[in-house]
């Protein structure tokens, strides 16, 4: 990067008016990545003759080899509008749907986000997933209508014939962000190509149109038509270059993060909001503490962790004294960065409002809150799909075990929707992703970019523990029988759990009085007596502390939480995650001396007595299942529809679109491994399929004993062992 570049980025991070922090989001293969090359080139940091070739943003060579974006990368540009520089920092997502948690974890960090969309294939799966992704976390959007070059030379459309395909795409996209978003922002944040909010062009080809661009250049979609018809496409992106209009419109419709944090804070962080540091959230104040969540780590071979993300509050610099929050430990900073794509400039300071890489940070997670004192942590960045495919993975060479597990950690930090399940006992090792092309990627890059050498093990799915009815309240014990402790559990109501799924209800411990969340659940119909109760949400379910006049129940109620987290993660029927539960503590008898009732003695208590009203309640498996969209020419129908049968699954919906077949069905995880290419055989090649949602439903009670055992057998427990619950 050019010196003169660093210096106008430097000066640019002080002046929070004129920064921009957005992402780019989209279905898989919509042309991010080519875009994005677009942006880089048209800001000087790449050739323009590499534009589009280089794909500066995929810089692992897998992302290249494949043709698709695997790892959110970051960058940051300096672009003038009306004689003023803005500095933009920019994030580039990947689009498959195996690698969403890198979208939800950019969004974190960003205000705003443009939207891609191919203008062939119209708003897809994964378009709705990234805006829900983006809504979710507050986010801004904009829309870039893509491969409009497409219109013309294939589909041959007419200038008329177009504009209807982009009114029809605009309005789809309208529709989905009215269904999903806040009141306040269903009407504020429609796209619109009157104020200028929706662009459209080819990335391939470098060009862009939007209707602001169009009144001022005077150009019309006569003239890109004429540009492909008369060969003189290239001087036609002189006159209408992409970086030019799409950076002028994030200019213009995106938020700078003084006014985004405004309403982005209240949603993303619980704390008091009126306290010294709330109000510096609140107005983004580079005087105020300073508050830094991770969304992303970086191993950089000469600087170690490199933990990428955004500043909310205050000024960080070199040589600070700064404590992570979760990890609850003090510790130095060692650099302070800004990010050009896979390299990092060195800067000795940075303000509020900005996106950036700290070094020194030993031992962080994504999802970390850093600040300059202890605060509330920021809530957890919550992904909207769920591990549901592991591996066992270990080294060919026992040389090279312990190496193994080294890289299997750095593995769970760089992406922290990969789950790593270190057993030092059984010394087997864990990795849970989102699908068979997760694993596979990150089983690649262990064998070429980290050197190990590995034997992994078919596909396997995590299923999930849950129950019927509601139980009898059962007892557990202390182990030294001094403390006794009374559980119920009942299904936790459908529309609680939904609320928890979409984000709507925060997870997390409540230690104190939340009006917030006690107004959230008064909407979905939980008295206020129940609600003040809750005492932790957990992975979809809830705990209640349903005690009256118990004197030490404060001293125990993290212990109590501890235990049921401990549950959840391990159910008792086969050690699978829990689900949908409301459980409620409705007595303790505690002994008067604190010396007898430690960790050793209510934990044991805690998880006997839920495990024992669990198995009461009738314990039952629940499978994952996926809700995916195929397309196909419609000659295959019928060879879909029995491909969709043979594998337990449900034919939901079945549009045709002349001699084209667009379907959803709901399948089994269990039953999807080897999906792609029996898709392929069905269709000649030509069938396609994308996740659409994931759910999980009731294993068929004819297989609940059979995958029950498996489990057990997988995991080494006694087969045999008797579930009944005790009386």
């Amino acid at each position: 990067m050019a010196k003169d570049k660093v210096e106008q980025i430097k000066a640019l991070m002080h002046q929070t008016d004129k920064i921009r922090n957005i992402a780019i989001a989209a279905h898989i293969d919509h042309g991010k990545t080519t875009f994005s090359d677009n942006l880089l080139g048209g800001a000087g940091m790449i050739s323009e003759e590499l534009v589009g070739k280089q794909l500066a943003l995929d810089f692992h060579e897998d992302e290249q080899e494949r043709g698709i974006t695997i790892d959110a990368a970051n960058v940051s540009m300096v672009h003038e509008v009306e004689n003023q520089d803005y500095l933009i920092n920019l994030i580039d997502t990947p689009g498959h749907v195996d690698f969403g948690g890198d979208v939800t974890r950019a969004m974190r960090a960003v205000d705003g986000t443009i939207i891609l969309c191919d203008a062939v294939e119209g708003i897809m799966p994964q378009t709705e997933t990234v805006i829900r992704q983006a809504i979710k976390e507050r986010v801004k959007p904009v829309l870039f209508i893509n491969k409009v070059d497409r219109l013309i030379k294939e589909v041959k459309l007419t200038p008329e014939a177009m504009q209807e395909r982009f009114i029809k795409i605009i309005n789809n996209v309208n529709i989905f962000i009215n269904r999903i978003a806040p009141e306040e922002f269903k009407k504020k944040w429609q796209v619109s190509v009157q104020d200028g909010s929706v662009a459209f062009g080819s990335a391939y080809h470098k060009w862009a149109l939007s209707f602001n661009y169009m009144q001022e250049t005077k150009l019309s979609f006569k003239d890109v038509i004429d540009a492909y018809v008369n060969d003189k496409v290239d001087e036609f992106v002189k006159k209408a270059p992409l970086h030019k209009v799409v950076l002028n419109m994030v200019v213009h419709h995106l938020p700078n993060p003084k006014d985004a944090q405004k309403y982005r804070i209240p949603q993303i962080w619980h704390g008091d909001l009126d306290s010294t540091l709330g109000k510096s959230l609140i107005n983004c104040d580079e005087k105020g503490p300073s508050a830094f969540i991770c969304t992303k780590i970086v191993i950089d071979p000469h600087a170690g962790e490199v933990a990428a993300g955004r500043l909310f509050s205050g000024t960080m610099k070199q040589g600070d004294i700064v404590y992570m929050n979760m990890a609850k430990k003090e510790v130095r900073l060692q650099q302070v960065s800004v990010y050009k794509g896979a390299s990092r400039v060195q800067v000795d300071e940075v303000d509020a409002g900005n996106i950036v890489g700290l070094v020194g940070l030993k031992g962080i997670y994504a999802g970390e809150t850093v600040s300059s004192e202890k605060m509330e942590p920021f809530e957890a960045i919550k992904h909207l799909f769920e591990p549901v495919v592991t591996k066992s993975i270990e080294a060919k060479k026992a040389s090279d075990l312990t190496k193994l597990i080294d890289v299997l950690k750095h593995v769970a930090k760089e992406d922290p929707t990969i789950k790593i399940e270190i057993n030092e006992e059984t010394g087997e090792n864990l990795m849970h992703g989102m699908g068979e092309l997760h694993l596979e990627i990150i089983e690649n890059r262990i064998r070429t970019e980290k050197g190990v050498d590995v034997v992994t093990s078919k596909p396997i799915v995590v299923y999930r523990e849950t129950i019927l009815r509601k139980s009898r309240e059962i007892e557990g014990k202390s182990p030294n029988k001094h403390n006794k402790f009374y559980f119920i559990v009942e299904p936790l109501q459908d529309n609680i759990y939904q609320a928890i799924k979409a984000g709507e209800i925060y997870e997390g411990r409540i230690k104190k009085k939340d009006d917030v969340l006690t107004k959230k659940f008064d909407k979905i119909g939980v008295p206020v007596a129940e609600s003040k109760k809750i005492k932790d949400i957990y992975k979809g379910n809830i705990l209640i502390d349903g005690t009256r006049g118990i004197v030490h129940i404060g001293e125990v109620m993290e212990m109590v939480c501890d235990a049921l987290e401990q549950v959840i993660d391990e159910g008792p029927l086969a050690r699978e995650p829990c689900v949908k539960m409301k459980v409620i503590l409705t007595d303790t008898k505690l002994h008067e001396d604190a010396i007898h009732r430690g960790p050793a003695q209510v934990l044991p208590a805690v998880r006997q007595a839920i495990k024992g009203a669990m198995l009461d309640a009738k314990a039952l498996i629940f499978e994952p299942l996926q809700v995916i969209q195929i397309e196909s020419p419609a000659e295959y129908m019928g060879t879909l529809s029995k491909l969709i049968q043979n594998k337990r699954g449900q034919l939901i919906d079945m549009q045709q679109d002349a001699d084209h077949i667009t379907i959803h069905a709901k399948l089994p995880v269990a039953e999807m491994f080897g999906l792609t290419s029996d898709l392929r055989s069905a269709t000649n090649g030509r069938g396609v399929h994308f996740l659409v949602d994931q759910m999980f439903e009731r294993l068929p009670e004819i297989l609940q004993d059979k995958v029950i055992k498996q489990i057990r057998e997988r995991k080494g427990l006694k087969v045999d062992e008797d579930l009944a619950p005790s009386e």
